[in-house]
């Protein structure tokens, strides 16, 4: 049976929280809920499948903040917690700082696109 934990985040946006998992190549499900223990069920506003059928979501909190939620447990049987919470957030926060770069010079009849091109040692 499923233990969901309800962890709170710094992501706030959850546009920019799609566009992360996408860039990540995960699959993104607007509402719903996660099954949890004893046939109980938490609502979520996006949730992604993993490998092996689990999923995680996201809840919005009462400061506006998104909560993840997920069985963390299962979880860490398959892959380490930290490290997919942590390519998430630094995905996210990559989009926002690219978001940020482009809102001074962007006018509504002239969208301003900003690409990043990271090159290893020459």
């Amino acid at each position: 049976m499923s233990h969901l934990s309800i962890l709170p985040t710094v992501l706030r946006d959850e546009t920019l929280l799609e566009a992360a998992l996408r860039e990540l190549r995960l699959p993104v499900l607007h509402g719903g809920s996660l099954p949890g223990f004893a046939g109980e069920a938490e609502p979520v506003l996006l949730q992604t499948e993993l490998a092996g059928g689990l999923r995680i979501g996201w809840r919005r909190q009462g400061d506006g903040s998104l909560a993840l939620v997920g069985d963390l447990q299962r979880l860490g049987r398959t892959q380490s917690p930290q490290q997919l919470i942590g390519r998430i957030t630094r995905c996210y926060a990559t989009l926002q700082a690219l978001r940020c770069a482009a809102e001074p010079w962007a006018t509504g009849d002239h969208p301003v696109s900003v690409q990043v091109s990271v090159q290893g040692p020459a």
